[in-house]
């Protein structure tokens, strides 16, 4: 038998002091990182409306009970999802649905729509369309949070694309400012 050309190095058997001074060193490391944190996050955020407590009688506006301005032709219109909050800053909720046709086959585009309902309790209704069926675009995610509306648009790049497969995707934020529901990206927004 032939000695080895590389000698016995005793770094290369492991023991257990090794392994107790590995992991003493990443505990230490570990209780160290602890104490160094970043600060707080300083990036100034445009402040919501400023929302009032609702009555406690006043519910959400169903959009069940509403006619949305959507042609559908023999098929009904589908509320595919809906949301609630103040979106004016009033103290009563609206709700934000989001419809399209009942369509047997392939998919139909979405329209956004805001409810409300008088202050009286009146029957609710439609008061501002978001989002157009005629854009040909589908809503894929959908919240209303902190005084606005946010969405995923899915929508074609051309009428060369097959109807199955989206392939522009953005990001939109709608909010009330002065009397009007304004379209924006929200931050980090992109486009494929």
């Amino acid at each position: 038998m032939q000695p080895s050309a590389v000698p016995e190095l005793a770094h290369t058997h492991t023991r257990p002091i090794h392994w107790l001074a590995t992991a003493t060193a990443v505990a230490g490391v570990v209780a160290l990182s602890s104490l160094f944190q970043p600060g707080a996050a300083t990036a100034a955020q445009s402040p919501a409306p400023e929302t009032r407590s609702a009555p406690a009688n006043v519910t959400a506006p169903d959009p069940a009970t509403v006619e949305f301005p959507i042609e559908c032709g023999p098929v009904k219109a589908v509320v595919e999802k809906k949301a609630s909050g103040d979106l004016d800053g009033d103290g009563t909720p609206e709700t934000v649905a989001v419809v399209h046709c009942d369509s047997p086959m392939g998919t139909p585009p979405d329209g956004v729509y805001v409810l409300t309902r008088g202050r009286d309790g009146g029957a609710p209704r439609v008061v501002a369309t978001l989002l157009d069926p005629e854009d040909g675009t589908t809503v894929s995610d959908f919240a209303v949070r902190d005084g606005a509306v946010t969405a995923t648009l899915l929508g074609y790049s051309s009428s060369d694309v097959p109807r199955c497969c989206p392939d522009v995707h953005s990001d939109a934020k709608w909010r009330w400012r002065n009397g009007a529901f304004v379209r924006s990206a929200p931050a980090g927004a992109r486009s494929v």
